[in-house]
Formats: C-alpha cells, structure tokens, sequence
C-alpha cells in the first residue's frame, strides 16, 4: 500500500538515499531536516522516520511532542546509538527503534510490520503499473485491455502474496510456504513454473518482467 511517510533526518546522504528508496517502493515521502516544521505535516502523514541526532531540538523531544498530539501515528526511531539506555527512551513513545547502518529491505519490512499491527487500513483498490487489484471484489484488471485477469487459484494466492509484501524481496522458501502450507524443497521448480504462468498473465511482455521481478539466487519481489 502507499504510504504517506514524514522523514525527519537532516545528514544529506541518509536523507536522500532512504527517501529515494521509500520513494521508488511506491510512498510518498515528506523529507524534512529539522522537526521544527513536522506538527504541520502531521495531518498527512501515515508514518513518522525520526533521527535523534537533529539540529535545535533532538529526535527524542520531537517525538515525544508528536506522539502527544497524534497518538495513532506510528513513529519509527533511526539512529546509529546502539546502547540500551537509548533504544529504551525511545520506544518510550516510539513504536519500534532501527540502528544504522541497515539494510533497506529491512527497513521496508519494519514499515510492513508497524502498518499491519497497528492497524492503519489498506486501500482496497491498489494500482500497480497496468493492474488494477480490487481486494474487496478479488479483481484485477488490465487497465491498457480493459480486460479481467482470470487466475488460478495458486497464481491468485502467489500474486496477493507478492502484493502484500510489496517492493519486498521475498525467497522462495517464503512464499512457496505461504502458498502451499509444506515445507520448501530446494530445487523445487513448482514455484518457478507458477511464477512464468502467472507472468503470461499479467506482464505486457514476458521475456522482459517489470510487475514480477526475479532476484537472482534469493526469489521474487513485485515492483510497483
């Protein structure tokens, strides 16, 4: 789902690198490098990233004044202080706390994970390139043809899959699991031949993939 993701960070390089990221997963974000602007862009956001080490006053002030007026927000707290004291004053108010240096699918599936425990509501309708995906009617339709896509009921159960781990990089142990319920078997080409079915589907042009994405040597990840 898209996000709209307030990012509190005021060092160029970090700023810029993880909005791009957040950007290119399919969110909207608000890069801001100071909190003395965040109270106004609360309304809008869905998520809060917050540094500790900003200039005038720190992460830990600023959070605590936006969890005060927006409680329902979530706030996600990076910082490259690692001690225990640290992590417990901010989780004082935060809702999870991320030491740098990370990995950025981590950083995507901590967002995933805050989103579905606290409860902040998918669209039901969802745009992913030339997909349209009605979860409530359980349709996708191809916006170029104006036609339905008809699925099987493992294609259907693999792509919902992918959808709900969107931009994520997901192995194939992992979704074949889901799907099946049984334990993966390396070298198992199952998953592979549902994958090429499914892409015959829903790709404009198979030999070159751009909604199902293959990560060499891990699995798959549906691009948005």
């Amino acid at each position: 789902m898209k996000l709209t993701i307030l990012h509190i960070e005021d060092d160029q390089e970090i700023g810029s690198w993880v909005s791009k990221f957040l950007t290119d997963c399919g969110n909207e974000v608000i890069w801001i490098t100071s909190g003395q602007e965040a109270m106004k862009h609360m309304e809008r956001a869905d998520l809060v990233i917050l540094d500790i080490m900003l200039p005038g006053l720190d992460g830990y002030t600023i959070g605590q004044r936006l969890k005060q007026k927006y409680p329902n927000t979530p706030i996600m707290m990076l910082s490259a202080r690692t001690s225990m004291e640290d992590k417990l004053q901010g989780l004082t108010f935060a809702d999870d706390y991320m030491t740098k240096p990370y990995h950025p699918d981590e950083l995507a599936a901590r967002i995933q994970v805050l989103v579905r425990r606290l409860g902040i509501v998918s669209p039901e309708i969802i745009q992913v390139m030339h997909l349209r995906i009605d979860q409530k009617a359980n349709r996708i339709l191809n916006t170029i043809s104006k036609t339905d896509i008809v699925l099987t009921g493992k294609q259907f159960h693999i792509f919902m899959y992918l959808l709900d781990h969107l931009n994520q990089i997901l192995t194939k142990k992992q979704i074949y699991e889901a799907v099946w319920g049984d334990p993966y078997i390396e070298g198992d080409k199952t998953l592979m031949v549902h994958i090429r079915l499914l892409r015959e589907k829903i790709e404009l042009d198979t030999s070159k993939p751009q909604i199902i994405e293959t990560i060499r040597g891990i699995g798959y990840r549906l691009r948005s």
